[in-house]
This record gives structure tokens, sequence and C-alpha cells, in this order.
């Protein structure tokens, strides 16, 4: 049995990027302006769920600024935030979301069979499948899975795909829901875009166009949404003017 989906996922920090953690205006003002170790410093000490959650996001929403692949040591600081979060309220919307993400950044580099042994594919998805059981209209759920199926199906290939119950039919449904939720959410049509590129540029062209673009539409009120708002713009130039294998090189190299 395959364990594991092999994300290339960008991990567009699919859980709110407004944080939820309300009871420090200093750490969300921090976040809102892409200071991440300062956001993360001001809830450090506070072992509460809402504060390791809003912890996690902020070291995530760090990791996920940069180029390239994030620390090791990043990503696995994030996760215990998360899990230290669950381990206080096992059902806790926010960590589970924020350990899925960390999770599937820690499979991103692995090697097919080291992704497969790890098991963190799956437990990625079975977290965000869980949060939707308690919140069917969570946007961010809906989105990190509408990219999981797409990675599954791009990785794994038809055997992948069968066994893991994977599909862009499905894909396209978690999609529609997590846009219906949030539909001026720039992260989100950015991670679906970003995916259906890198799986085939010119099967999906006309989607991948109409997700970057609203991507690009959509007002943004934090760094980290800049951010994905700039790699979107990026992607649509590279559709609009370079060859479909250009697209979906650039598209596996993008967070």
């Amino acid at each position: 049995m395959i364990r594991a989906v092999w994300f290339l996922v960008s991990l567009f920090l699919f859980a709110s990027l407004q944080p939820a953690w309300a009871q420090s205006q200093a750490a969300e003002a921090a976040f809102a302006a892409g200071q991440y170790d300062a956001a993360y410093a001001d809830v450090a000490a506070d072992r509460a769920p809402d504060a390791c959650a809003f912890g996690a996001r902020a070291l995530l929403a760090k990791a996920m600024s940069g180029d390239g692949q994030p620390p090791g040591a990043l990503l696995t600081a994030a996760l215990n935030e998360a899990d230290t979060a669950l381990a206080v309220q096992p059902r806790h919307i926010e960590g589970r979301l924020q350990k899925a993400i960390a999770l599937s950044l820690m499979v991103r580099p692995m090697n097919l069979k080291e992704a497969r042994d790890s098991g963190y594919g799956t437990q990625a998805r079975d977290l965000a499948e869980a949060v939707l059981a308690d919140d069917p209209e969570n946007a961010y759920a809906h989105g990190f899975l509408a990219v999981w199926h797409i990675e599954v199906v791009h990785r794994g290939g038809f055997l992948g795909a069968m066994v893991l119950g994977a599909s862009v039919a499905d894909a396209e449904d978690h999609y529609a829901a997590a846009v219906k939720a949030s539909p001026g959410d720039a992260a989100l049509h950015w991670q679906y875009a970003r995916a259906l590129a890198a799986l085939n540029a010119r099967k999906y062209r006309k989607q991948i166009a109409a997700a970057l673009e609203a991507a690009c539409a959509a007002p943004v009120d934090t760094q980290l949404e800049q951010v994905m708002q700039g790699r979107a713009r990026t992607l649509l130039s590279a559709v609009d003017s370079a060859s479909s294998r250009d697209v979906e090189a650039l598209a596996q190299t993008m967070l």
C-alpha cells in the first residue's frame, strides 16, 4: 500500500492568512507585516492551543516566504508548535491545518521511498479531511486538499492516484468549495494554479490562467499574501509567453 503523497506542494498556508489568535495585537501586526520572528517571539511563552497554532503559522509563513526548500529545523519547530496545540486540544482546527502544512513541506525534498516510508503525505491528507468533518466549509482545508489531489496524480501516476483515491476531478471540487467559501483569497488561487501548471500546463492552460488572474486581482492585506500574488504574476507571465514545458518546469520550482 502506498502510504504517502509525494508533495511538490508549495503550501500556500491553507489556514487563514488572517491570524485567528487574537489576544496579541502586536503579534498579529508583526505577522501581517512579514515580521515572523517577532510574531513568534510574542507568543512563544504562551502554551495555550491558540497561541501554539499561531506560533506554527508564523514559523511556516517565514518558511514559505523564502525561495527554495525551507530549513528542516524551521519546519520541525513549526511541527512541534502544532503538536503542542493538539496535545492539549486534539481537534483544534488551526493546529491540524498547520501540522498538515508542516508535514507536507517536510515531504517535499524526499525521494519516493523516503516519502512512502514517512507516511507524512497521508497523515497530512487525513488532518485536512478531519478538519472538513468538523468544519465542512473551511476554505483552507478545501484548498489544501485541492493541491493534495493534484500532487498525487502528478507524482504518483495512475497507480498512486488509484491507491490513494486521488483525482483531478476531486481537486476541482475542493477548489470550487474553497473559492466559494473565500472567493478573494490570492493564496488559494495561486496554489491551485501552480499545482495544475506543474501537472500539465498545456491541458489545463485555461484553468491555470483563470486561477492566476484571480490571484493577481485579489485584495492582499499581509506580506505573505503579497509574496503569493507576486509569484502568481510571474507564473502568469510565463503562461502567456513560454512553452508548456517551461511553464511546468517553473511551476515545479515555486513555493
